[in-house]
């Protein structure tokens, strides 16, 4: 009996030790260094919750440690194995989300390649951590059952067991750091970009200028390309089928080449938002006020899709992120079309436009700018978003709207602020304010603001 016992001291207190013990360090697998530190110090805690192995049991125990200090060495290896495999010549996703999606999204990019395969390594180390303990106690439990006539051992420590259970879980735990933060680390090296782009978040659009390399000068806004009869309104059910690609299109989509470092600078001009592309493996918080970026170099050519990640009001769900690759060729024909694109509206601010002309232009604009937060009727949202419909802004002097337009403005009435607009043309700019002092129930006395307007106001 005396070479059998070979098993917790009292069972109960085993089964305690390794209950706690899992609850403990599984943290450490995916928190690592803190949740390492807080692990150290509850162990010390649970000085008479552990079970001894003793006979063949310590046998079991030590090829366990091999194990599993095994693994733990070989972790930075793997890592460095996996991500040096090449990239597939084709694409195997198709860019966004797709219904009933276990896993994450098939990478587009070498980083995202990393990000894959340090998510699977780290799974299959806190899989076989789990199965490893687990094992162990229900063997030990079932074996060594006070009904087969075992009896708990009478000893009390082991300093073997002591430094065993402190030294594997550490090793195991810088094993899983190695490879993470070689990938962190190459995640947040933004140098040598070929091309910068400046990402600005605000609710519920982004807007995009190039700042350097092929395309420099280029700047639009990106709206969500959705018709609202696919989405509906509240207590009003959409009136249309949704697309294929329902809440994730946009008007103008980013376009890069394929095989260059973009980077990608990032802000906002009201409230934190976040841009998010998962097949590249980014995401980025953008924050007024603040400067941050990001960077990714795809591989493969095609259309790949975001959104923003940080909960940023009311349409927080309608500002998807559409990143187009293409190849080298086409990437500069679309810049040339973009630039002509740009010329083309550049219009000149001396000309004198008729109030018509301005209606006309000003209805687009406030259309695609305007209408998600003071609405179609200019009514606004109550308690959100002021209503234009009537406001003594908009039928006032003009000079205070303009500075309104350009500057923003925060009144403290609704909890959003109306953001600048100092990105739109001298031309769409005057357009859209002659348009809302002549709609709905307005009828302001100065009716009408010329882009050379504008242009004064800026300076």
């Amino acid at each position: 009996m005396v070479a059998r016992r070979r098993f917790w001291r009292g069972s109960q207190h085993g089964i305690r030790w390794c209950l706690t013990h899992m609850a403990v360090f599984w943290p450490c697998c995916f928190h690592g260094g803190a949740a390492a530190v807080q692990y150290g110090e509850v162990r010390s805690r649970l000085k008479y919750h552990y079970f001894w192995v003793v006979g063949e049991n310590m046998k079991h125990a030590k090829r366990l440690q091999s194990l599993l200090l095994g693994l733990s060495l070989t972790a930075f290896g793997i890592g460095r194995w996996a991500t040096a495999a090449p990239a597939a010549s084709t694409y195997p996703g198709t860019g966004g989300p797709v219904p009933f999606e276990m896993n994450l999204q098939p990478p587009a990019t070498q980083i995202a390649h990393e990000i894959y395969d340090l998510h699977t390594l780290m799974m299959i180390i806190c899989l076989v951590i789990f199965v490893a303990v687990f094992g162990v106690m229900f063997y030990s439990i079932f074996k060594h059952r006070k009904s087969l006539g075992h009896k708990p051992a009478t000893f009390h420590e082991s300093t073997t067991v002591e430094i065993a259970w402190t030294v594997v879980p550490f090793l195991i735990v810088i094993g899983m750091a190695l490879p993470a933060t070689r990938t962190v680390v190459g995640m947040k090296d933004t140098s040598n970009a070929d091309i910068t782009i400046k990402a600005t978040g605000m609710q519920w659009k982004w807007g995009y200028d190039y700042l350097k390399g092929e395309g420099e000068g280029i700047s639009f806004l990106s709206n969500l390309a959705t018709p609202r009869s696919q989405v509906g309104a509240p207590g009003m059910p959409p009136t249309e089928k949704r697309g294929e690609n329902y809440l994730i299109e946009v008007d103008n989509e980013v376009v890069v080449p394929v095989n260059k470092k973009i980077r990608v600078v990032l802000t906002a001009n009201d409230v934190i938002h976040a841009w998010s592309v998962p097949a590249f493996g980014v995401k980025q918080d953008a924050i007024p006020g603040f400067v941050r970026d990001t960077w990714f170099k795809a591989d493969h050519i095609g259309t790949f899709r975001g959104n923003c990640a940080e909960l940023c009001g009311k349409e927080h769900a309608f500002m998807p992120i559409v990143v187009k690759v293409v190849s080298a060729d086409d990437y500069k024909a679309w810049v040339d079309v973009k630039q002509k694109e740009m010329a083309a509206l550049a219009d000149d601010p001396s000309k004198v436009w008729t109030i018509d002309e301005l209606k006309v232009k000003g209805e687009k604009v406030y259309a695609a700018n305007c209408v998600v937060c003071h609405q179609a009727t200019g009514k606004g949202v109550p308690g959100a978003f002021a209503p234009l419909d009537g406001s003594a802004v908009v039928n006032g002097p003009k000079a205070e709207q303009i500075h309104v337009l350009l500057n923003g403005q925060k009144s403290g009435k609704y909890p959003a602020e109306m953001p600048a607009w100092k990105q739109l043309s001298d031309t769409e700019i005057a357009a859209v304010i002659t348009y809302t002092r002549n709609s709905w129930s307005n009828k302001a006395e100065e009716n009408i603001v010329q882009p050379a307007e504008i242009v004064a106001a800026r300076k």
